[in-house]
């Protein structure tokens, strides 16, 4: 490659971690080509306007990385080099799918990939993973400690670190996340807005599960992005070197916990939040999936409602449905030192505010997503 940038692969680059890392590149004139590869269309998307030049029909290329005959497709450059960087921000990142999907869209997916990759002599392959892998305990996780997945996603998740490991001359990173937050989320943090939405509606308080003290660690998408680029040249700098470190957690310095949540959803809509508790939670897990079927069907209801009434006819990709998956009475709760001190990295975005959930709202009503 010598002083010439590098050319970069984003697969599944028009997801959320991957479209912000897509419009890092861009904006930042990083590579000397950008290619986009997603299985939907831009226009299928929920693109805000500052990712069309980005993810413009110029780098975009639709094809599912799932099926290998797709490879020369994604892989293939016009002038007959390779790639330098292929950044995986792909899979199925739903909660409560069968464990088959993960296996097939998560784990098969980055297995091929990982080898196209050695046989095309790619130099980086960089994964975005979920730090919903560990144990947890009173202390921060660190990248060795004990694993124990907290559901099939994170279960496949692991097992894709484990196999990647075993695949001869494949130079990667894997990045381990916590909960990924910033403008247009769909995610974990876009249900708790909907849902205090919904609560604030209702007048009435909103209960969070479990104490007030769980850790819920945070790391803001632009950060993410960055980070996902930085250890990309950092791999490439090490060359073939085998015992340069694989895996990293990725976090800000917030420590963010649920009372952190609960007192910016408290200021944000005016109401109350509180927190159920441990034994409370106990008594409420025996019956979990009835409390959230009766959740759920309320509150879309009154999300329904409350878009009605801001007559938007096109709702959305956000909504306060939750899915089991996400209510767990276990500590999000990681080290991302190593990260820090083996690249240089450091987060922009180091605090998690009760700006940064106005700062969505903001995003959702450019949208016209918000009610």
């Amino acid at each position: 490659m010598g002083s010439e940038k590098p050319a970069v692969l984003i697969i599944g680059g028009l997801g959320f971690i991957g479209r912000h890392t897509a419009l890092y590149i861009h904006e930042n004139n990083l590579a000397s080509e950008l290619r986009i590869v997603d299985k939907v269309l831009p226009q299928l998307a929920w693109l805000a306007p500052e990712f069309e030049k980005a993810c413009s029909k110029e780098h975009f290329v639709q094809a599912d990385a799932g099926q290998e005959q797709a490879f020369p497709r994604i892989f293939d450059r016009a002038n007959g080099k390779q790639f330098d960087y292929v950044i995986n921000c792909a899979g199925d990142p739903r909660h409560s799918q069968p464990e088959e999907v993960y296996q097939f869209r998560n784990h098969d997916m980055s297995l091929a990939l990982a080898k196209e990759i050695v046989k095309r002599s790619i130099p980086v392959f960089v994964e975005s993973a979920t730090a919903m892998v560990y144990k947890s305990g009173s202390k921060p996780n660190k990248e060795d400690d004990k694993t124990a997945p907290w559901h099939n996603l994170a279960k496949w998740n692991l097992k894709v670190d484990e196999d990647l490991a075993k695949i001869p001359e494949l130079n990667w990173v894997g990045l381990r996340f916590p909960h990924v937050y910033g403008e247009y989320d769909r995610r974990y943090f876009s249900i708790g807005l909907c849902l205090a939405r919904t609560h604030k509606f209702l007048e009435r308080e909103l209960e969070m599960l479990y104490s007030k003290d769980l850790k819920v660690n945070t790391v803001y998408v632009k950060d993410a992005a960055r980070a996902l680029w930085t250890a990309a040249e950092w791999r490439a700098s090490k060359g073939n070197d085998s015992t340069v470190p694989n895996v990293f957690n990725v976090v800000d310095h917030n420590d963010t916990s649920q009372a952190q949540i609960g007192q910016a959803l408290s200021e944000i809509f005016d109401i109350k939040v509180s927190f159920l508790g441990t034994l409370v939670s106990q008594l409420a897990k025996l019956s979990l999936d009835d409390v959230i079927e009766e959740l759920n069907e309320e509150s879309l209801q009154v999300w329904a409602e409350l878009l009605e009434e801001k007559k938007i006819t096109r709702a959305g990709p956000i909504s306060p449905f939750l899915e089991k998956d996400l209510i767990k009475d276990q500590d999000l709760y990681i080290d991302g030192s190593l990260f820090e001190t083996t690249t240089g990295f450091k987060p922009e975005w180091p605090n998690f505010t009760v700006d940064s959930l106005r700062n969505m709202i903001a995003s959702y009503e450019r949208m016209g997503w918000w009610p």
